[in-house]
């Protein structure tokens, strides 16, 4: 959870950045990956979890 809230930090940091610096578009461009990125590791996290669940 750490590391996902650590990534989503990252990227919205670089977005702001790419946004509002002139000629550094390419920081926005990364944040968004890197926002891409943490949603994919939630979900494949969340899907692991759900299968370790007993069965009531």
């Amino acid at each position: 959870m750490a590391l996902f809230l650590a990534l989503i930090i990252i990227a919205i940091v670089l977005g702001i950045i790419g946004a509002t610096a002139d000629g550094l578009l390419f920081l926005l461009i990364i944040g968004i990956a890197v926002l891409v990125a943490a949603l994919i590791y939630a979900a494949m996290r969340m899907r692991r979890s759900a299968h370790r669940r007993p069965v009531r």
